[in-house]
């Protein structure tokens, strides 16, 4: 069991500053990850649900925003040298990916093979609209462009011939430090995120489900993957929160339930109490050691 971060940075707090302090005091307490969050804009008012929130409200500070996760995991990787860097979730249907295929393989080279891909298929419809994407078979779009991303990231003449994008023969370089390519976590609770996990993933990404409601699904993701030929032993399997309801206490059932990586909510951020709140985790990497 490792420890990481769930931490969707925000401005204007997370300054250059913040960011090199989070990532060296990170390490120096033996913190695993920091997972990062996407959200290219925000709106007043949402119909869309948001899955993180009981009440499906998604809430932003007024003239804040997440920061773009390219700049800011190259500008983390600067500044460390262990952490492992990942996005947590990068929202792949609206994104265009080839583009992503070049700044991830190359955030992956330039951090010597630190990087996790996380992807899922998105719950705002409006931010879909906003970036001119459509919204509409999201899940299926999503799988045709990881396997766009995997015959760039592998392939020394990539191409690709499907429903919504077509590649040309072409070259990408660099590849990705990491091989065969960067490890594609899937992120996503429906029984199509682990149908997607089953065939693409190296690893799965969950939210705010409790240690019994972590083995429901993994149990299913098992009957999954057992349908593509794989097991669950091959897979990372990371579980975050987006509050504080996970306690230092359950990390060890956690474990039982077969959480890999634990992403504890890094939230209060700003360089005035980081300190103070990088301690609060301590207690949660002294119980992962302890297993």
């Amino acid at each position: 069991m490792q420890i990481g971060l769930f931490t969707p940075l925000r401005s204007p707090v997370a300054t250059g500053e913040f960011l090199s302090q989070l990532g060296r005091m990170a390490e120096e307490r033996g913190i695993a990850s920091l997972w990062l969050g996407e959200h290219v804009v925000t709106f007043p008012a949402y119909e869309s649900k948001y899955p993180g929130s009981p009440d499906g409200v998604f809430r932003f500070p007024e003239q804040s925003g997440l920061m773009d996760m390219v700049a800011s995991i190259g500008y983390l990787a600067a500044c460390t040298s262990t952490l492992r860097l990942g996005t947590g979730i990068c929202i792949l249907p609206q994104n265009n990916p080839v583009y992503v295929a070049k700044e991830y393989a190359t955030l992956d080279f330039l951090s010597n093979g630190r990087l996790d891909f996380g992807v899922g298929v998105g719950w705002s419809w409006e931010e879909f609209e906003a970036v001119g994407a459509p919204w509409e078979r999201r899940g299926a779009r999503c799988d045709e462009y990881l396997d766009v991303i995997t015959t760039l990231w592998t392939e020394d003449v990539s191409s690709y011939q499907g429903e919504f994008y077509q590649l040309p023969p072409c070259h990408m370089y660099p590849k990705p430090a990491q091989k065969p390519m960067v490890p594609i976590t899937v992120g996503g609770h429906s029984a199509a995120a682990l149908k997607r996990t089953a065939k693409y993933g190296s690893g799965w990404y969950g939210v705010n489900l409790d240690p019994a409601g972590t083995r429901d699904i993994l149990e299913k993701l098992d009957r999954h993957l057992a349908d593509a030929g794989r097991d669950r032993s091959e897979l990372k399997i990371v579980m975050g929160a987006t509050s504080d309801h996970i306690k230092p206490e359950l990390v060890d059932q956690y474990a039982e339930a077969g959480v890999t990586e634990l992403l504890i909510p890094f939230l209060r951020q700003g360089t005035k109490h980081l300190e103070a709140n990088l301690e609060k985790v301590t207690p949660y990497v002294e119980a992962a050691r302890s297993l």
